[in-house]
């Protein structure tokens, strides 16, 4: 697949329907270098997932059953918008984790909302059933080719608004944001993944040699909580070997970040957006001399939800 020619598509696609969301530059949190940031919590429905959804959507004819789809909590609100936006008929499955603060988000696009016990995979279970059953179209949040190249058109966007960067730290969940900046960048600046220590299904598949099933828990596993790896994240991620490096990081360390972004600059995101940043204010990543770094904040559905 040309994935420059399918993002760069994508980006055309969506860009009246999304919002092109700021950057900054900024000293701060303990570091001794400067850091771009790219507010991607800002957008739709508080995460960069409404760029995947969008670009599905508007990719193929959708069939009069609607479409479906399984998410952890900012898929499903990103597919829910995307499809009130756009007049289509939505059912979005979410695990109990999915949190209180996401399913009222998802509830206010009017979509038709089922929570089913357990974690995202068993919401996915419920979902594939119900395509099957129905004929709606899936909307998958990591794991299809539109999704990722919607995903994709972040970094298009990013660069320009004048990224000037060597190394980009990106979260990870399912992958489809990061194989998003892989497909675009081709091995063209360093790409850290970032995970937490107890939801990590690319730097368990990198170990393994392939995806595989692990355990998922922590204070972002509502968003980061693949149970594995998609097979595309997988495949860009060994096609760039030596481009991508695996992390992870502790709940902890997740939290000091978010925290850090909210005293420090007034950025309020959830666990998942600043799993990235984590890395830094750690030291689990530390770049060279010189090195230039660029972190993307993800989504920003914190719970609960400050003002609800």
């Amino acid at each position: 697949m040309d994935w420059s020619q399918e993002i760069s598509l994508a980006a055309g696609r969506i860009a009246a329907h999304i919002q092109r969301t700021p950057v900054m530059e900024t000293r701060g949190f303990g570091l001794s270098y400067p850091v771009s940031l790219k507010l991607e919590h800002m957008q739709h429905t508080g995460s960069f997932k409404a760029r995947g959804a969008f670009n599905t959507l508007l990719s193929e004819p959708v069939p009069e059953a609607g479409i479906v789809a399984a998410s952890g909590g900012n898929h499903g609100a990103a597919v829910a918008f995307a499809a009130h936006q756009l007049g289509l008929k939505a059912r979005v499955y979410v695990p109990e984790i999915a949190g209180p603060a996401k399913v009222a988000l998802i509830r206010s696009t009017g979509a038709e909302l089922e929570v089913v016990p357990g974690a995202y995979a068993n919401a996915l279970d419920q979902a594939r059933a119900y395509e099957t059953a129905t004929g709606a179209m899936q909307v998958h949040a990591y794991d299809a080719a539109a999704t990722v190249a919607g995903q994709g058109t972040c970094f298009v966007e990013w660069d320009e608004q004048g990224l000037d960067a060597d190394t980009m730290l990106i979260a990870v969940g399912g992958g489809g944001l990061i194989s998003g900046a892989l497909a675009w960048y081709g091995g063209a600046k360093r790409i850290i993944a970032v995970e937490p220590e107890t939801s990590c299904a690319l730097h368990s598949a990198l170990a393994a040699g392939q995806p595989v099933d692990v355990d998922v828990s922590g204070v972002a596993a509502n968003a980061l909580g693949a149970r594995k790896i998609g097979e595309i994240c997988f495949g860009l991620a060994q096609d760039h070997a030596t481009s991508c490096q695996s992390v992870t990081v502790s709940d902890a360390a997740i939290v000091d970040a978010q925290s850090k972004l909210w005293r420090e600059r007034r950025l309020l995101v959830e666990p998942a957006g600043a799993t990235a940043l984590a890395a830094l204010t750690s030291g689990v990543y530390t770049p060279e001399p010189g090195e230039r770094v660029a972190v993307l904040l993800c989504g920003g559905n914190i719970a609960p939800d400050p003002l609800g």
